[in-house]
């Protein structure tokens, strides 16, 4: 009984919290992200994600269990694809780009969102703590840590899908930009997106550029919502 005493004492429940913090905001984030992406093929003309309840942001809908476990162990993962038929679009080639974008332009607000809700709750922390002078991990710092994982992991997301590689949306996206013959002679190597994507993911050749441009999505946001939330929180941070 002792030994199991020890070793409840020995495990950091402060890290396993950070854990659940951050699936639960994978959960949110891939919901919001696929689910843009139905609703948008099917404002452009395309129904068949809608008829597969895709436009949903039940998580089980969306969820590929391996994915999402490599998502929070790993912090790289996948979601299951929506099913787009371009075909049915009026310009299928801008409507595909249209959905493609959808994802991305969803996980930028989500960040802008918990982004608010993260100063927010910053400040009314801070404004505790001086009250009391206490500083301690109670309910409200854990709220506003979740709110900053969340703030964090849409942003990154936001950006890493938009890597013109397929099977990210930036491919799609960047096709529109493209005369139709370059696009279908692109097209012709998509099958190995997947395989140039974990090469340079594994070879670390992404991690700058990725971070470098998350990191100033995040200032821009901060910019936004830091002097909003100074304002509620009446805190100077």
């Amino acid at each position: 009984m002792n030994a199991l005493n020890e070793w409840v004492q020995g495990i950091d429940f402060s890290e396993i919290l950070e854990w659940l913090m951050f699936a639960v905001a994978a959960l949110i984030a891939i919901s919001v992200h696929e689910s843009s992406h139905a609703l948008s093929a099917y404002w452009l003309g395309d129904d068949t994600a809608k008829r597969m309840g895709r436009v949903s942001l039940n998580p089980l809908r969306h969820l590929d269990v391996a994915g999402f476990v490599l998502m929070v162990v790993a912090h790289f993962g996948w979601a299951k694809p929506v099913p787009v038929n371009m075909y049915r679009f009026k310009k299928p080639k801008s409507g595909m780009a249209l959905t493609a974008a959808a994802g991305p332009i969803s996980n930028v607000l989500l960040a802008l969102l918990f982004g608010a809700f993260y100063w927010a709750a910053f400040g009314l922390y801070l404004k505790q703590m001086k009250a009391t002078g206490i500083p301690e991990k109670n309910g409200l710092f854990y709220l506003f840590r979740f709110f900053e994982i969340c703030q964090i992991l849409n942003a990154g997301l936001a950006v890493f899908n938009l890597i013109p590689i397929s099977p990210l949306d930036g491919s799609k996206i960047l096709a529109v930009f493209l005369p139709d013959r370059t696009y279908e002679q692109l097209m012709r190597y998509e099958r190995y997106g997947m395989l140039i994507l974990i090469l340079l993911l594994v070879f670390n050749v992404l991690d700058g550029p990725l971070i470098f441009l998350r990191d100033g999505l995040l200032d821009g946001i901060d910019a936004v919502t830091m002097p909003l939330a100074r304002l509620i929180s009446g805190v100077s941070f």
